[in-house]
């Protein structure tokens, strides 16, 4: 099964599924399919609850033995949000390769337009998110004292250093994370890099392997293609931080950094 994960901050994913898609493509909108409502739990976009996720799936036409391969229009670093999700639940997920869809069509690709048909429903299974895979900001805390794993950040650069935010309401990073920008899983046409390219990446940011890595971002979303990045590097499944930033920065005692880590590889 193919999935269309796009995402349009206060737009629709309906409406750019609409003007093209890959045939036959399901449309999963994250902030509707995979997410509960902001704040709803921790951070902009938590995870939606083992029964509100297998429902929407269920909808979707995703059901407990579905092969699922997801694909946006940005490099991967959206649909990996599906994948995440699928994957650490033990279904069988993949991402596709693919700059964006300009790139399927120039490669023979075809699209197809209009509005998403209603699949038939599955039977998916409602399964509790892994405790070892999900941290919150006690784990994150915790593991920056002990220094018993890394915390990558993957905003870009400049909302990590705290020169520009744009969409929370406090600027820059957990003190000790290490600045590992999602673009920088790309190579220069906009391809996944292979995994001795990521592993190469990866370890010289301090992933090692089985560490229980803990990457953040914003909101938990773009967490996930660096979790797929670490994956794909052969360095274990890693941990998202759930509410990521926009966690972090709802309480008001929680240290806040801004610069460049003494030392960041980045």
């Amino acid at each position: 099964m193919v999935a269309d994960v796009r995402w349009v901050p206060g737009g629709h994913a309906r409406d750019a599924y609409a003007l093209g898609h890959i045939p036959g493509a399901i449309c999963v909108d994250v902030d509707a399919d995979l997410a509960a409502l902001p704040f709803d739990g921790p951070g902009r976009h938590p995870l939606p609850s083992p029964e509100a996720f297998a429902s929407s799936m269920s909808r979707l036409g995703i059901g407990d033995d579905s092969a699922v391969v997801a694909y946006d229009d940005a490099g991967g670093w959206v649909a990996a949000r599906l994948w995440w999700m699928l994957r650490v639940l033990g279904h069988d997920a993949a991402l596709l390769d693919l700059p964006s869809l300009d790139a399927w069509a120039e490669a023979g690709g075809a699209l197809e337009s209009g509005p998403p048909q209603v699949p038939t429903p599955a039977s998916f299974t409602p399964e509790p998110w892994p405790a070892g895979r999900v941290a919150d900001a006690d784990v994150v805390r915790r593991a920056l004292r002990e220094g018993s794993a890394v915390v990558l950040d993957v905003r870009a650069g400049e909302r990590y250093r705290g020169e520009s935010e744009p969409i929370d309401p406090v600027p820059g990073h957990i003190p000790g994370a290490v600045s590992a920008e999602w673009a920088g899983n790309h190579d220069d046409e906009g391809r996944i890099l292979d995994a001795e390219m990521l592993r190469r990446r990866y370890e010289d940011l301090g992933v090692r392997d089985d560490d229980g890595a803990i990457v953040s971002c914003g909101s938990g979303v773009t967490a996930a293609f660096g979790l797929f990045a670490i994956e794909r590097a052969g360095l274990g499944l890693g941990r998202l931080y759930e509410g990521s930033w926009s966690d972090w920065v709802s309480d008001p005692a929680r240290p806040v950094a801004t610069g460049p880590e003494p030392g960041d590889p980045s």
